[in-house]
């Protein structure tokens, strides 16, 4: 047992020494992407595409290591607005660490990045996962500078997704994870992205930005703001238990046959959310949680359908 404690050790030893002088490679060679947007909590890194047509706001799901490359498909479907993807804090090139990550903070940093870029409004929200609680929050708080949201299987707050994790109160302060970076600082991230975790499927990337999503999974594994806001999944999603969109905003939601099979409920839950919403659609993809991974094409037409009137023609 000793000779296998050893063994273990000094593989742990010689790995995480590796890790560390190909981290410093990779971060001095790599080329940073998007615009750094300071506000009052850190530095959000953002992705503008397009400098015209109606304004499209992108926003991850929990855990997404670079936003601006995971939604490329889609920002490249997207042609003829101007698309924003913003990398909240754990995110891509923002800070990693931040203040509690409660569903006010989230919203009011979002709030301010887009008041700093000059964005106008009305924009289009479109949340990934568990930002669709980012997105049911921010058109209640801000609904005159929302005009419609779009859902990528996202989170209700109903499911069963969003009612695991802590009930921290949400004055509590973001405490210290740093035992969450161990898996990355040991390299055992690195390793397992080598062989497929978290891999993304289609055929819709360029091998360039799969490279880059795989360092920056090892990069940004187990941050402090990303700890945070998995802790408080369930805090912030008891907040909105009882909230529903305004009855007037235009709703679409794109759910994943996947996600339909492992919880049966997922329909339901999103068609009982939108009950009072005047116009919403459900549209149900083939295809796993990331739909924009594959299903980006059929996802951009359908958008420009439902935004209609103003709504830019297909490339």
């Amino acid at each position: 047992m000793g000779v296998v404690a050893l063994s273990v050790t000094g593989l742990l030893l010689a790995s995480t020494g590796m890790n560390l002088i190909l981290e410093q490679t990779e971060k001095s060679g790599a080329a940073a992407y998007g615009e750094k947007v300071r506000i009052s909590g850190g530095t959000v890194n953002v992705t503008r595409t397009g400098n015209a047509g109606p304004t499209i706001v992108l926003l991850s799901g929990l855990g997404t290591p670079a936003p601006g490359l995971d939604f490329a498909p889609l920002i490249r479907e997207l042609g003829g607005y101007q698309v924003i993807a913003v990398e909240g804090f754990g995110y891509g090139y923002s800070d990693m660490a931040a203040r509690p990550r409660t569903i006010e903070n989230i919203s009011e940093e979002l709030h301010e990045v887009l008041a700093r870029l000059e964005i106008k409004a009305p924009y289009t929200l479109i949340g990934h996962s568990l930002a669709g609680l980012s997105t049911l929050y921010y058109a209640n708080k801000y609904p005159g500078e929302v005009s419609a949201v779009i859902g990528i299987d996202p989170t209700v707050p109903s499911s069963k997704a969003s009612t695991s994790g802590s009930t921290a109160p949400s004055e509590a302060a973001a405490a210290d994870y740093s035992w969450a970076h161990i898996p990355s600082t040991t390299g055992l991230v690195r390793w397992a992205t080598a062989l497929g975790y978290g891999e993304p499927g289609g055929d819709s990337f360029t091998p360039a930005e799969r490279q880059h999503m795989r360092q920056m999974t090892s990069w940004n594994f187990g941050n402090q703001a990303v700890t945070d806001d998995t802790f408080r999944v369930g805090e912030n999603a008891a907040k909105l238990r009882d909230v529903r969109y305004p009855d007037t905003l235009p709703v679409l939601d794109f759910l994943s046959r996947d996600t339909m099979k492992e919880q049966p409920d997922w329909f339901g839950a999103h068609e009982r959310q939108l009950a009072n919403v005047k116009r919403h659609e459900l549209v149900v993809l083939e295809g796993d949680h990331y739909l924009h991974w594959t299903q980006s094409k059929a996802m951009a037409t359908k958008i420009r359908e439902f935004l209609g009137p103003g709504s830019p023609p297909l490339p």
